[in-house]
């Protein structure tokens, strides 16, 4: 059976639905927003703006753009005539679920809908850095799908949460696979999947994530040299093949502790370890407590602190995860 990397990350992340609402804006106009890492999704119904994410350059953004950021933290939307240098405007709510920026009167110049959502897993912080740090698509059925979001989380249906989980998933692969269809230069698993030679080395590492792989087989699974193949990996996706392939074994491990149904020894061996010692070494530096106390810990609805240092969002790998092979 053929392995979806992408499918599998997304629905391990356990999207889910904090809000969406309606944003229209007229005149001269800026919001500055600070967020703690949320996930954050806007897509541009009518109009244009100009955005910066997480300190980068500003973009402009046109009617059927969608962006999609796994984990904001520092929003600047404006206008194209935007007020002087450090002029914010508060938007005010003119209805449920709708709000008005700059001027009150008039059309509406802009409207967009945005949302923020949150993902459940407990792996979420290691999941979270296979993505890219930010997609912009732009394909018009990405707004159908924020609609019927925001349809959704207004309404009181039966199966609702249900119903935005599933929505959520679509949108957030539909995102990713458009942003790699545009030929992102954002590094992440979508970017690693848009090429073919890559998608057949990740495709075989999750078929396969209890195998002892090496950088020189998975080069051979994309039909490319060594070096050839762990630099294009580091440049698409992000991280080094086999710091990829440790980080998604512990996302792994995570959930196969959750679920109760397995030893350590068991959980060990599912994801490439030969002995419950040498996993739990491992787990622990890199979850933040040993695999027994972080699954009791999780049924105890507590969150063990994530021990792993992290570069730009990113984890940095100790060097004595690897064997001097795995390194490049």
């Amino acid at each position: 059976m053929t392995v979806d990397p992408l499918a599998e990350i997304v629905t391990l992340l356990q999207p889910t639905a904090r809000f969406s609402k309606l944003v229209e804006c007229a005149g001269s106009w800026r919001i500055h927003r600070e967020m703690t890492r949320q996930p954050f999704y806007c897509a541009v119904l009518e109009g244009c703006c100009r955005v910066s994410i997480n300190g980068q350059p500003f973009m402009v953004l046109e009617a059927g753009d969608f962006v999609l950021v796994p984990a904001m933290h520092d929003l600047i939307n404006e206008s194209l005539n935007a007020p002087p240098d450090g002029v914010t405007t508060r938007p005010i709510e003119i209805s449920e679920g709708c709000f008005r920026v700059g001027s009150k009167n008039g059309p509406a110049e802009l409207r967009m809908r945005i949302g923020h959502c949150s993902f459940g897993s407990a792996d979420a912080e290691l999941l979270v850095p296979l993505l890219p740090q930010m997609v912009l698509a732009r394909e018009p059925r990405l707004a159908t799908l924020m609609q019927l979001v925001g349809d959704e989380t207004r309404a009181r249906r039966p199966a609702r949460e249900l119903m935005l989980e599933r929505l959520l998933e679509v949108l957030l692969i539909e995102a990713l696979r458009c942003g790699a269809e545009t030929g992102s230069s954002v590094p992440g698993l979508a970017r690693g999947l848009a090429d073919n030679r890559l998608a057949a080395a990740l495709c075989a590492l999750h078929a396969r994530p209890e195998y002892p792989w090496t950088v020189a087989e998975l080069a051979a699974e994309a039909a490319l040299s060594r070096s050839a193949f762990f630099a294009r990996f580091g440049r698409a996706v992000g991280l080094p093949p086999l710091g990829y392939l440790l980080t998604w074994r512990m996302a792994l491990a995570k959930r196969l502790l959750c679920e109760r149904e397995l030893s350590i020894d068991q959980v060990a061996a599912r994801v490439g370890y030969s002995s419950a010692s040498t996993f739990s070494i491992a787990f622990a530096r890199h979850a933040g407590a040993p695999p027994a106390r972080y699954a009791r810990m999780r049924r105890q609805g507590k969150h063990p602190t994530a021990a792993a240092a992290k570069l730009n969002g990113r984890p940095i790998l100790a060097s004595t995860d690897f064997a001097p092979e795995w390194q490049g």
